[in-house]
C-alpha cells in the first residue's frame, strides 16, 4: 500500500469538499442567520487540510492505481468526508456533541437521511442548505465527482469507480473513465435543474426548491421542515417529487441514452421492467389497503401511497403521511421496500433490484437443476449470460449484508432499543433510507439513541452507501499483506 499516494488524492478530495462549502456560505451571508462564522471556519479548516495533504505528498505520483489501493481511497475518503461535513454543525454549535455533527455529516453524504435534529426549522438555513448540500455530493458520489473535475486522479480512475459505483457491473459510458464521470454528472445536473425549477412553480422559494431538490435526486430525504413534504399539503409538489424520486432510482446510463435520443433502451432494460414493475404493484396494492381505511378519497390514497412507495424503495425517506397509522399489509411492504432498494447505478442504496433480480433468477436454475440434471443451464440477462463469479459476488454480498444487518440489531438493542426500534433503524440505516418504525418512524428522529448507538449507525450507514465489501475488506488480515 503506497500510503503516500492514498493520502495526497484523499488530501485533493478533501479540499474539493471544501470548495463546495462556499455555496451555503452564500446563503447564510443572505439571510443573515448566524451561520456565516462556523461555515466559513470550517470552510478554512477542510480547505487547509485538504491542501496540506496533498502539498504535502505531491511528489508521490505512480504510473498506476491497484485495486487495493482504489478501494482504500474510497472507503477513508468517505469517512474524512463525513469528518469534514461535521465541523458546520458542531462548530455552529447546532450539535452539542461532535458524534451528532458526524451521524448528521455522514447520513447526509451518505445519502441516509437519518436525523438528529429535533426541530429543523429552527436550524439556520446556511447549515440546513450545507446538510441537504452533502445529499447531493454524496448522491452521484464524491469519488466520481473528483473524477468529473480533477484530470490527475485519471490515472487508475477505475479502481475508485469500481469501488464506489453501486452497481454489481459498473460500466463505462466512455473510454475514458474521466468523461464516464462527466457524462454522469451532466445528467445528474440537469435532472437537479429541472426539478429545482417544477418546484418552484409549485410554491417553494430557490432555497426550499434547491434543499429538497439536492434530497429528491440523491435519494437522500433531507427537508427544510419538520413534517417534510407533508408540510406544503401540495398534490402539486407531492407529485413532482414523486416522479423525480423514481427518477433518480433508475440507472442513469439509461437516462443518457434516453437522453440521447435513445428512449427504448430504456425499456428493453430489464432490471427498469424488474423495478417500474415492483413500484406499480406495491403502489397498487398499498393504494387498496388505505382506501376508506385510511384516506376517503381513491385519489388521495393513491398520491400518499404512490409517494411513499416511492420513497422509500429508492430508499429517498422523504414522507407525506405517518406510515405507521396504515394497516399492517402496506407497512409491511414499506418495511419490505427497504431491504430491496433501487436500480444499480442509480442513487438508491439498499440491496439493488440487479441483485434480487439475479438471485431470484439463480434459485428458479437451481429448481430446474433438480429436474434436468444433465442440462446446462446459465443466468442470463438481457439475453447475455451472467458470469459465474458475479452471481458469486452478488451471493457474498447478500449473506454479508444480511448478517452485518442482524448484528447489528442485535447490538441496537443491547443499547437498550426495542427489536422494532432496532431492526428498522438498522434496516433503514445500512439501506441508506432515514426513517424506520418505531421510535424512528417518520415522526421521529435518532436524537435520542445513545452515541454509542449513534456511532453504530453511522458505520451502517458507510457501510450500506459503498456496497459492504469497500469497507468490511479493510478489516480483513489478507488486505494489507503483500
Amino acid at each position: 500500500m503506497r500510503w503516500s499516494y492514498v493520502i495526497r488524492t484523499i488530501g485533493a478530495l478533501i479540499f474539493c469538499i471544501g470548495l463546495t462549502m462556499l455555496l451555503p456560505l452564500g446563503f447564510a451571508l443572505h439571510y443573515k442567520d448566524g451561520s456565516e462564522l462556523p461555515l466559513f471556519k470550517a470552510l478554512l479548516i477542510v480547505l487547509a487540510t485538504g491542501l496540506g495533504l496533498f502539498v504535502a505528498f505531491r511528489h508521490s505520483r505512480v504510473p498506476s492505481m491497484t485495486h487495493r489501493e482504489g478501494m482504500a481511497i474510497v472507503a477513508l475518503a468517505w469517512l474524512t468526508a463525513g469528518l469534514a461535513g461535521a465541523l458546520p454543525f458542531y462548530l455552529g454549535s447546532t450539535t452539542e456533541y461532535f458524534v451528532d455533527g458526524f451521524f448528521e455529516s455522514v447520513s447526509g453524504f451518505s445519502t441516509t437521511g437519518a436525523s438528529i435534529f429535533t426541530d429543523i426549522e429552527k436550524v439556520p438555513r446556511g447549515i440546513l442548505m450545507w446538510r441537504s448540500l452533502t445529499h447531493w455530493l454524496g448522491g452521484m458520489g464524491i469519488i466520481v465527482f473528483s473524477l468529473a473535475i480533477l484530470p490527475f486522479l485519471g490515472v487508475g480512475g477505475m479502481q475508485l469507480y469500481k469501488a464506489e459505483v453501486p452497481s454489481p457491473v459498473p460500466d463505462k459510458l466512455r473510454p475514458r473513465i474521466h468523461d464516464t464521470a462527466m457524462v454522469l454528472w451532466k445528467v445528474y445536473l440537469f435532472f437537479t435543474l429541472v426539478e429545482t425549477v417544477m418546484l418552484m412553480f409549485g410554491g417553494m422559494d430557490l432555497f426550499e426548491s434547491l434543499c429538497h431538490t439536492f434530497g429528491t435526486m440523491a435519494t437522500g430525504g433531507f427537508s427544510t421542515k419538520n413534517a417534510s413534504i407533508a408540510h406544503y399539503g401540495s398534490a402539486y409538489i407531492d407529485a413532482v417529487i414523486t416522479v423525480f424520486m423514481l427518477i433518480a432510482g433508475i440507472n442513469f446510463s439509461l437516462h443518457y441514452f434516453a437522453l440521447m435520443g435513445r428512449p427504448r433502451v430504456m425499456w428493453k432494460d430489464p432490471e427498469f421492467r424488474f423495478f417500474m414493475m415492483l413500484v406499480s404493484i406495491f403502489t397498487a396494492v398499498s393504494t387498496l389497503s388505505v382506501f376508506r381505511e385510511t384516506y376517503a378519497s381513491f385519489w388521495e390514497s393513491l398520491r400518499h401511497a404512490a409517494f411513499q412507495v416511492a420513497s422509500i424503495i429508492t430508499t429517498t425517506g422523504y414522507a407525506t403521511a405517518d406510515y405507521e397509522k396504515w394497516p399492517p399489509l402496506p407497512q409491511s411492504i414499506l418495511f419490505f421496500c427497504m431491504f430491496l432498494g433501487a436500480s444499480a447505478g442509480s442513487t438508491g442504496g439498499g440491496m439493488k433490484c440487479m441483485r434480487i433480480m439475479l438471485l431470484l433468477k439463480h434459485g428458479y436454475l437451481e429448481l430446474l437443476r433438480l429436474i434436468h440434471p444433465w442440462a446446462v443451464l446459465q443466468v442470463k440477462l438481457a439475453g447475455r449470460p451472467v458470469p459465474d463469479e458475479v452471481i458469486k459476488g452478488i451471493w457474498g454480498f447478500f449473506i454479508l449484508y444480511l448478517a452485518l444487518f442482524i448484528l447489528s440489531s442485535f447490538l441496537l438493542a443491547a443499547m437498550g432499543q426495542d427489536i422494532l426500534t432496532a431492526f428498522s433503524a438498522v434496516a433503514a440505516s445500512i439501506g441508506n433510507i432515514g426513517p424506520g418504525f418505531g421510535n424512528v418512524g417518520p415522526t421521529e428522529n435518532y436524537a435520542h439513541l445513545p452515541h454509542s448507538a449513534k456511532w453504530l449507525l453511522a458505520l451502517c450507514m458507510l457501510l450500506g452507501r459503498l456496497e459492504i465489501y469497500t469497507v468490511i475488506v479493510l478489516f480483513v488480515p489478507e488486505f494489507w499483506r503483500k
